[in-house]
């Protein structure tokens, strides 16, 4: 079982420690700020901000900020998603104190110069454009953007080039301002380290920062399951791509929502990591129609996605929607057998035990866990939900989302 140790900080900021065994301390400082949080006329902003907190603060230069770590072996990054920024590294335990002190003076005391704001637009513009040219990256950008239309969990994470380039200085203090607050963010931790000299540490780091509180986000309407048009044709974009590139998704469940498990199991068993999926067995060991399928189930506060994806040859194409519509149809139509829901709970609860082994990919997901809804990430308690399911309660769940009316196809040709 996870023993974790947590503290609050007088500034508000909420520290965990996972501690194991390691030399290799794993930590970071988590955000809730991400591209929901931007109002209208800051998209891709939160990616941006992230981008320019390695680029100065009050105290180092960019090429400081790189050498901090770098210079003793450790490793420094970030990334943006829907609803944080994470900032995080990894460092032998002896380097401790210095990596609280880097990651608390980029987060919290960044200074966003406009000389490094024009350097860096053109950068986040290529990343954009290389999204541009990759059809199965940017088809996932286009079916949450259909599905969450008018909402900012539609939005592209990284903006436009157009949008990129009329960032200042003041449109990034403004969104950090109200957003990068200690009170608003986990400093998290995972390794051979003393809580005691964390809370030090995270607390002298952040001592000199005021304290405000962060803007709330406006109350939204929980988001209701997809419904479209039964009959309605796949939406095509001509991007004249060498193979056919196709999405399948529908909005599912939050967060919060006790019905996730199910769906989680749910999407394993239809196009999980696992080559044995439905989807990876009907479309590709049987009949070869595709290089790589495979589905995802993400939950948001307030909302939730599941989608599916495969590429194939043009001429394929109608012929591996009918294959995928087989297969949900099935689960929708047929509760699970009690031996292929225990192979399938097996197979799971066997997938986590093997990503929790990844210590930074852990160590961020219970910071993320911790941040948005204040309880400890616990393996034991994810594998009891997932043993507590049964056949009807997979069914109904594939009946929420898998039905065609509750499904949105893209494809682009």
């Amino acid at each position: 079982m996870n023993q974790y140790l947590t503290h609050t900080l007088p500034n508000g900021m909420r520290i965990i420690l996972l501690w194991s065994p390691s030399q290799v301390v794993y930590m970071g400082i988590a955000v809730a700020a991400g591209t929901r949080h931007e109002a209208a006329g800051e998209e891709g902003l939160a990616h941006f901000c992230e981008h320019l907190s390695f680029k100065g603060t009050h105290r180092r230069t960019a090429v400081q900020i790189i050498n901090s770590l770098e210079g003793v072996g450790g490793e420094l990054n970030a990334f943006t998603n829907k609803e944080d920024t994470v900032y995080y590294c990894a460092i032998h335990r002896h380097h401790l104190r210095r990596a609280v002190d880097v990651l608390a003076d980029i987060v919290f005391c960044s200074e966003y110069p406009q000389q490094e704001i024009e350097k860096e637009c053109e950068v986040v513009c290529d990343e954009i454009e290389s999204y541009e040219d990759s059809p199965a990256e940017l088809i996932y950008d286009e079916i949450e953007n259909l599905l969450f239309e008018g909402h900012p969990l539609g939005h592209n994470i990284l903006g436009t080039s157009e949008r990129v380039r009329s960032f200042t200085t003041a449109d990034a203090k403004r969104f950090t301002h109200r957003y990068y607050q200690p009170s608003n963010c986990v400093l998290f931790a995972s390794g051979d380290i003393d809580f005691g000299q964390l809370c030090r540490l995270a607390e002298r780091a952040t001592s000199g920062i005021p304290s405000a509180p962060s803007a709330s986000v406006a109350p939204i309407e929980p988001l209701p399951l997809s419904e479209t048009d039964s009959l309605a044709e796949p939406i095509v974009r001509h991007r004249s791509t060498h193979q056919a590139h196709v999405m399948l998704g529908a909005r599912s469940y939050s967060a919060d929502d006790p019905q996730r498990w199910a769906l989680f199991l749910l999407n394993n068993i239809v196009g999980g990591p696992g080559l044995n999926s439905r989807l990876s067995l009907s479309l590709r060991e049987r009949r070869a129609l595709v290089y790589s399928v495979d589905s995802t189930a993400v939950t948001y506060s307030d909302t939730g996605l599941w989608c599916t994806y495969f590429g194939c040859d043009g001429a394929d194409v109608k012929r591996c929607l009918r294959l995928v519509r087989t297969e949900l149809d099935r689960l929708i139509d047929r509760p699970l057998s009690e031996r292929q829901l225990r192979a399938a709970k097996q197979q799971l609860e066997g997938q986590l035990a093997i990503a929790a082994d990844n210590r930074e990919q852990f160590a961020i997901d219970f910071a993320k866990n911790y941040l948005h809804h204040g309880v400890e990430r616990n393996l034991n308690d994810i594998i009891a939900h997932i043993e507590a399911l049964t056949p009807s309660a997979l069914q109904q769940v594939a009946a929420d989302i898998f039905l065609p009316q509750h499904i949105t196809t893209l494809v682009y040709l």
